[in-house]
């Protein structure tokens, strides 16, 4: 069984130091870990020439769809049996991938998600199904992080934050959508995999740590550094509404009602806080209108 491991990272050196550690601990399992480095400048290249066991590729900056886009197309390329992707900002632990091949072998699955845990408690943005008909409802439907899972439960998304692929689907569906840059990626493709027909088990004996961040920020900087990566959100969110949506409403008005709360906060609180300025009321408007006009790709704008 041939297994490689996708790691997509950016200027996250020690970061990236204790995943691969991690990594490492799930051999001989595991056969092969592949690192595609996004151009990082932060002295990540000169650590991974000295890694004789890993293969990396270095591209430039194309946000994390586009290195698990390279990642996938590589691996599979490399005959990789399943692939199993993750940002740098995971660490599974020693028997995560031995927990999930585990399950494998069940019926019609083809994707497999760990259990994620942040700060030692669970993590987690997985669901159950897709509303793609309410438009006034999240698209995202029986979220787990309401629920009490301690069994395998089958899904319907999950993040590109440990799950295991079998190579059929990428036969089937093939490579994640790089236009996306970040955000929304995973569920474009676990979407894309359940229209396929493939079913998508989340495995609470597969256990992964997840790093914490921003905890001790105020609301204000916590929004402002994150704030980039909204914009990408709100275009993203908007595309899979239209592209997907069954219904006129769920196409336009969710992604609407989703952008308006945005506008709302921008507008209330630039007087007061450094979170948001005038200038983001226009790039929130034109990240919306990008996403239903169906407008990709990385942005020049931000």
């Amino acid at each position: 069984m041939n297994i490689v491991a996708v790691v997509v990272t950016y200027n996250r050196l020690e970061l990236l130091k204790r995943n691969i550690q991690c990594l490492r601990a799930n051999r001989p399992l595991l056969t092969s870990i592949l690192v595609v480095n996004n151009g990082s400048t932060d002295g990540t290249a000169d650590w991974l020439r000295a890694q004789p066991d890993l293969t990396v590729i270095t591209q430039p900056n194309v946000g994390g769809s586009g290195g698990f886009y390279t990642g996938i197309r590589e691996a599979r390329q490399a005959g990789a049996d399943y692939i199993w992707c993750m940002d740098d900002d995971v660490f599974p632990r020693a028997h995560c991938l031995e927990r999930l091949m585990d399950e494998a072998g069940r019926e019609g699955v083809g994707i497999l998600a760990p259990r994620r845990l942040l700060a030692g408690r669970i993590f987690t943005h997985d669901f159950r199904a897709y509303n793609l008909t309410n438009p006034f409802a999240s698209m995202y439907v029986g979220k787990l992080s309401r629920m009490e899972v301690d069994a395998p439960i089958e899904i319907k998304g999950t993040a590109f934050e440990g799950p295991l692929i079998s190579r059929k689907v990428v036969d089937a569906i093939g490579l994640p959508n790089r236009d996306l840059f970040i955000f929304c990626d995973d569920t474009d493709y676990c979407l894309r995999a359940v229209q396929a027909g493939f079913k998508l088990l989340y495995v609470p004996a597969a256990l992964m740590d997840k790093e914490k961040f921003f905890s001790d920020d105020s609301w204000s900087e916590r929004n402002r550094k994150k704030k980039w990566k909204r914009f990408y959100q709100v275009r993203n969110a908007a595309y899979l509404n239209h592209h997907y949506g069954r219904n006129w409403a769920v196409r336009h008005l969710r992604s609407f009602i989703g952008v308006l709360g945005y506008l709302v906060t921008a507008v209330l609180t630039c007087p007061f806080s450094k979170a948001w300025e005038w200038s983001d009321v226009g790039k929130l408007w034109r990240a919306y209108r990008d996403g239903v006009d169906e407008r990709l790709g990385k942005k020049d704008w931000l």
